[in-house]
């Protein structure tokens, strides 16, 4: 017997092309249209004081020049573009694990039903989230300054506190440093993309640490809410069948939680990604890339290259690039994060099934042993 199709056809499908129509519209004039526009300037050398589809010598086509003079031509724009990639990935490396882990433990703890004052605690938790970045960019200048609250509680400890944002040293060189690696040493003169190894060793400077700091404190608040939201709607035979199979709490989390929150943590780190490599706003309002070029990210080396150097080619070069860095880096992670089908896996859910079945088989011998009255206290 043939299955009967369900296809929209006729009037129900003319319906549809005319509800969908408004957002597809304007979602093809106001995102997709800018974006070719875009990929078009990147292959220009467009100044910004012409027409950039008009050609002549301040909007000529250049290919993919723009492109090669970030990675292949030695030059500022590359030094600039390398020193920006290196300080990101020490601030993605750092930033998106702290988040991700803090916002998991956040979450437990506001989703147990004994916790007093649990809605106080979720908003505590969630107020930095929705305040401003700039106001709160501005605060952390004032604890983190010279004089500021910070340095001042450091002082009554006996330390003497750094220059928050005029310190470029990084924490990698400042360790290497207490082993006697001396500044640039010989082992790390070799160069990659026209960067020397010891530059891309160099660390978070201290500066970038006050930013990863901001960024892990006013983030964690949302993503504390998508793993409760995940964390409420688990099916709560789990808990309880784990619960009676005398399965311990760090075992229930390890083995049965975390893996259940598979997606919520795909979103949560996609989001932290995606998030990390565009941070634009705090590094605008605290110094502006400096002290040396520690704090500079690719996305404020994009703006500042197109509205203060007029060289939009290259600013819209880099926008791109940093896009296929986060598509790139979005792609391995789900590869990473697919359903596991693997032996090790199998292992892995055998190992589980052999230690709830002993602790069924323990729990068992012990309410039978005292059934028989020849436990211990008998």
């Amino acid at each position: 017997m043939a299955k009967r199709r369900t296809n929209i056809h006729g009037r129900e499908g003319i319906a549809g092309w005319v509800f969908t129509a408004p957002a597809m519209i304007i979602l093809g004039v106001f995102l997709f249209v800018p974006i070719v526009m875009a990929l078009w300037v990147s292959m220009t050398n467009w100044t910004g004081n012409v027409d950039p589809f008009g050609g002549g010598p301040n909007a000529a086509f250049v290919g993919t020049r723009n492109y090669t003079a970030l990675f292949l031509q030695d030059g500022l724009a590359r030094s600039n573009f390398m020193q920006s990639l290196g300080n990101t990935f020490y601030y993605v490396l750092l930033v998106v694990p702290l988040q991700t882990a803090t916002s998991l433990l956040l979450a437990l703890i506001v989703n147990e039903k004994f916790l007093r004052g649990r809605s106080f605690f979720r908003t505590a938790f969630y107020f930095p989230s929705v305040t401003s970045s700039i106001a709160i960019s501005t605060v952390f200048l004032f604890l983190f300054s010279n004089t500021g609250a910070v340095n001042g509680f450091l002082k009554l400890l006996g330390i003497d506190g750094p220059e928050w944002f005029s310190d470029s040293r990084g924490l990698l060189h400042m360790f290497f440093g207490l082993f006697g690696a001396g500044d640039n040493p010989g082992w790390g003169q070799g160069e990659i993309f026209g960067r020397s190894l010891w530059d891309w060793l160099s660390g978070p400077s201290v500066a970038m640490c006050v930013i990863i700091v901001l960024a892990v404190w006013t983030t964690t608040g949302t993503f504390m809410l998508m793993f409760l939201a995940a964390l409420q709607d688990l099916p709560v035979e789990v808990d309880e069948a784990a619960m009676l199979d005398g399965v311990s709490p760090w075992q229930k989390l390890r083995l049965v939680t975390i893996p259940m929150l598979k997606p919520a943590l795909f979103l949560v780190i996609t989001l932290g990604i995606i998030g990390t490599w565009q941070v634009f706003d705090q590094i605008y309002v605290m110094g502006k890339g400096a002290p040396a070029g520690t704090t500079m990210t690719p996305a404020f080396l994009s703006y500042k290259t197109s509205f203060t150097s007029n060289a939009w080619g290259s600013g819209a070069a880099i926008a791109f690039v940093i896009f296929l860095i986060i598509v790139i880096l979005t792609w391995m992670q789900r590869r990473m994060m697919r359903e596991d089908k693997t032996p090790g896996r199998l292992r892995r859910a055998a190992g589980l099934a052999r230690l709830t079945q002993s602790n069924r088989g323990t729990a068992s011998a012990n309410l039978a042993q005292n059934n028989s009255g020849t436990g211990p206290e008998s």
